[in-house]
């Protein structure tokens, strides 16, 4: 069985990630910058001097090292003391303070310095809810460092050093550049023994399939050994400019087999930007539609040559692909002249332009091969989310949203999802079942369509009450009485 992970922690928040596979070895003769080539036309030949035969990554580890710096992050989280304390039934013999106690986890992870003003990049899953983070440097200078954007849905998060000026900084490179083969480092804390450098190459690009964070992101794979600790460092070229932010691997021992995976770094580039101008979250141009990639069944029926693209299965009515021309059914080949080949993929080419301007798609409507310009917006926010605080007895503890693009956005709900979300449930509505990310349809056969109609419909005066939600795609009813 696959299990998927982390690779941050270390001691109390150690966490691992997925499969077995082997080991790759390093190159034999790594070509540093330094060295002269050793090939005549297409011919290998032999060393001619000592300098040829001692090739290194020396240089470049030099150029980069001094950017990748060791995070250790503190946060206090609420340990359950009984496994009833949420029990509707018994859960009523504990107190508040019975229930929960504070424990503090500690985390070890890597990170980049990309702004000589002490911006950092590292993992939502090194930083992300700490309440102490301090970063050490590769000498040995500490500093406190803030969060000043977060996305767990991409596992990136950026930091502010405090008080730090003047610090050696890692570029970013063209991730879009890199190719199958090229010879990579990984650079990071594992284990916390230190700053470590490994060598590889880019095993694959376009990674798909892996759930890190809250979704399933897109990645660059290498078989440069990346371990626990390694997350949030470098994956660097072979100009020392980062193609990378180390952030999983594949494994059963949680070691590294030589399956490992970084976020590009033309999404860490977008990210940096919206950081910079100020934003806390991450946000990503909005299309409001839902697809599936083009498989051989699919391609034969769509009658395309290759299994290629997304195809639109679902769409919201406000989306923008809808008003650039495009409806359910068509097949998205390209974003920027980049191919999609998965909705992930299509997301990365998405995210990685940022909010504004427009984005130039290839789609296939049938046999016709078309052009769209996509308006690239954030999703909207109408209409209004009502945020209703229900004090009514019948749902005392409810707080819940109207369903609208930005809310879709937000909590990953399907393209057509309407009526009302359940924000939070506390009091009387977790007795009665109801959980965070619910939608509501109806109480007491009223439809709901707004907190609005949610609260009218908590004015019926009866004792006994039914509620009809959308958990996880099932629909469910739950009754109780008061």
């Amino acid at each position: 069985m696959r299990i998927i992970g982390w690779l941050a922690t270390v001691g109390a928040a150690v966490a691992v990630a997925v499969g077995v596979f082997e080991m790759q070895s390093p190159p034999v003769a790594a070509q540093s910058l330094s060295t002269p080539q050793l090939s005549a036309g297409d011919r290998q030949v032999v060393p001619q001097d000592r300098a040829q035969i001692a090739l290194s990554f020396a240089p470049v580890v030099r150029q980069a090292t001094p950017a990748v710096v060791s995070i250790y992050a503190r946060r206090v989280i609420e340990a359950r003391v009984n496994p009833f304390y949420n029990d509707p039934l018994f859960g009523q013999l504990f107190n508040e303070q019975d229930r929960r106690v504070p424990r503090v986890q500690n985390a070890l992870g890597s990170g980049v310095i990309v702004s000589s003003e002490g911006i950092v990049v590292s993992n939502y899953h090194v930083v992300g809810g700490a309440d102490d983070i301090r970063v050490v440097l590769d000498d040995r200078r500490e500093f406190a460092a803030d969060l000043i954007l977060s996305d767990q849905e991409s596992d990136l998060a950026v930091l502010r050093l405090r008080g730090a000026e003047g610090l050696p900084v890692l570029p970013l490179a063209n991730s879009d550049a890199v190719e199958v083969g090229d010879l990579v480092l990984a650079i990071g804390n594992p284990f916390g023994v230190g700053q470590t450098v490994s060598s590889g190459i880019v095993s694959a690009l376009a990674r798909s399939g892996l759930a890190v964070g809250s979704g399933r992101g897109y990645f660059i794979q290498t078989d440069a050994a990346i371990n626990p600790g390694n997350s949030g460092g470098a994956l660097v070229d072979m100009a020392g400019q980062l193609v990378g932010i180390n952030t999983a691997i594949l494994t059963r021992s949680g070691g590294s087999n030589g399956i490992g995976f970084a976020i590009p770094a033309n999404l860490v580039a977008q990210i940096l930007e919206q950081a910079r101008g100020g934003r806390a979250r991450f946000q990503r141009p909005w299309i409001g539609v839902s697809g599936q990639a083009v498989d051989a069944p699919l391609a034969e029926a769509f009658g395309l040559s290759l299994p290629q693209g997304v195809v639109i299965t679902d769409m919201h009515p406000m989306s923008p692909l809808q008003t650039a021309g495009l409806r359910t059914g068509d097949v998205i080949l390209s974003v920027e002249d980049e191919p999609v080949n998965s909705p992930q993929e299509m997301m990365f080419r998405l995210a990685a332009q940022g909010i504004g301007g427009t984005a130039e798609l290839q789609y296939m409507r049938g046999q016709t091969r078309g052009e769209a310009s996509l308006d690239l917006v954030a999703p909207p926010e109408s209409p209004a989310r009502n945020r209703l605080t229900v004090n009514a007895v019948a749902l005392r503890g409810l707080v819940a949203e109207t369903i609208n693009p930005a809310v879709i956005a937000e909590n990953n709900l399907d393209p057509s999802a309407s009526g009302v979300l359940v924000v939070a449930a506390q009091d009387i509505a977790a007795r009665a079942g109801l959980r965070t990310g619910d939608l509501l349809l109806r109480v007491n056969r009223q439809t709901l369509r707004s907190t609005e109609d949610l609260s009218r419909a908590l004015r019926d005066p009866s004792r006994y009450w039914e509620v009809e939600i959308l958990r996880e795609g099932q629909r469910s009813l739950l009754r109780f009485r008061l």
